[in-house]
Order: structure tokens, then sequence, then C-alpha cells
């Protein structure tokens, strides 16, 4: 009988961009479904190629094209938000997996550059679409990484802002299981409200280019 795969080992050939595009919500949800035999090896289009021939030779299983359905391979990005057009809404903040956006609510965020990992899941969330993604121009700093632009440190820092963050929002939900409803409900009304003037703001600037 073989001994299971390490999710350990497996997750260490995943770039974490923890962009869920393999259907999974992490890198490491993904690396232990593989251990599992339950999710086959070619779902992590960051990863692209390289990550396929590692998790082969990692779990002896056959080279096999990248999925489509999971996307495909892309330059690396760093998200940026429209600081003008933020209401602070807080939705990108709970949406990143790195805890790479800083802000508070109704005052304006901003992305941690260095901390980003372009995995867009910041942009859908955006109610008044002030999230930019841009090529990431700047070379990777330190020892590279296999997967080209990411620095061998950029993955690890990747991976433990996730782990620290999936940690702490665990912890959170266990304390709070009352107040979470009251508190959404509250939060959504916030952001009508804030969606409102912007929508009412950007309006009048339209007028008035129009007019002059």
């Amino acid at each position: 009988m073989t001994s299971p795969l390490n999710p350990f080992q497996i997750d260490q050939c995943l770039p974490q961009i923890q962009c869920r595009q393999c259907g999974l919500p992490s890198c490491y949800d993904y690396a232990k479904a593989i251990s599992r035999g339950e999710s086959l090896i070619n779902r992590c289009p960051p990863g692209g190629e390289i990550t396929i021939k590692a998790l082969s030779r990692l779990t002896a299983n056959a080279i096999i094209p990248l999925d489509p359905e999971c996307g495909a391979p892309r330059e690396l990005c760093t998200a940026i938000i429209v600081e003008d057009h933020c209401i602070g809404c807080t939705l990108c903040i709970q949406a990143c997996p790195v805890d790479a956006i800083c802000g508070t609510a109704k005052q304006m965020h901003t992305v941690i550059t260095a901390e980003c990992t372009g995995c867009e899941l910041c942009v859908e969330p955006c109610p008044v679409d002030c999230i930019d993604l841009e090529s990431h121009t700047e070379a990777s700093v330190g020892e590279p990484s296999p997967w080209a632009g990411y620095s061998a440190r950029a993955v690890e820092r990747a991976r433990q802002r996730a782990r620290a963050r999936n940690q702490r929002l665990y912890q959170f939900s266990s304390d709070s299981q009352q107040s979470v409803p009251a508190n959404r409900e509250h939060l959504r009304q916030g952001i009508r409200e804030s969606v409102k003037r912007v929508r009412e703001r950007r309006n009048t600037a339209r007028s008035g280019c129009s007019t002059s």
C-alpha cells in the first residue's frame, strides 16, 4: 500500500497566487485535493506548465494540458485602486486572500503592491469599478522562483499571509456567530448609500463636461 501524498510538498509546487481558479478556496486546499486524489494536477493557470510538470514528478501522474475551464496563463499583474472613486466599502479588503489591501470603512483604500499577488479577486466585488489591473513590470528581488516574475520570497510571503488570514477568519467566525447577520445588513446599507453618492457625483461631472 502506497503512503498518501503530503499536501505540504504539493503546496510547494504552487505559485501561491490564491486566485481560486482551480475551484478551491486556496492553494493549500488544492494541494490537499490533489493529495487525496480528488483533483487533477492541471488546474493551476498561474503555475501553468511549470507547475504541471512539477506535480507530475511529485505525484507520478502523466503530464496533461492545462484545463481550459480554469483559465489561461497570464502575465503577473498588480491591483491598483483608483482612489478618487473609492467609497470605502471594504469589499475588496474582504476579498483579498493575502491581506494586501489596507483601509477602513468609508475611508479610501489602497493596495500594498509588494504583497499583491494579482489574483483579481478584488475586482468583481467593487461596486464602483475603481480597481484596475496593471502588468507587474518590476523585476523580482532576491532568489528567483520557478515562475517568471515571482521571487521565492514573494511566493513564501503569499503562502504565509494567506495562512494567517485564514486562521484569523476562522477565529473571527467562531467568536462572532451571533452578530454577523446584523453587521452584514448594516454594511450593505452603507454600500448602497455610497454607490448612490458616487454615481450622482460622476453624473454631475459628466453633465459639466457636456455643457462646457
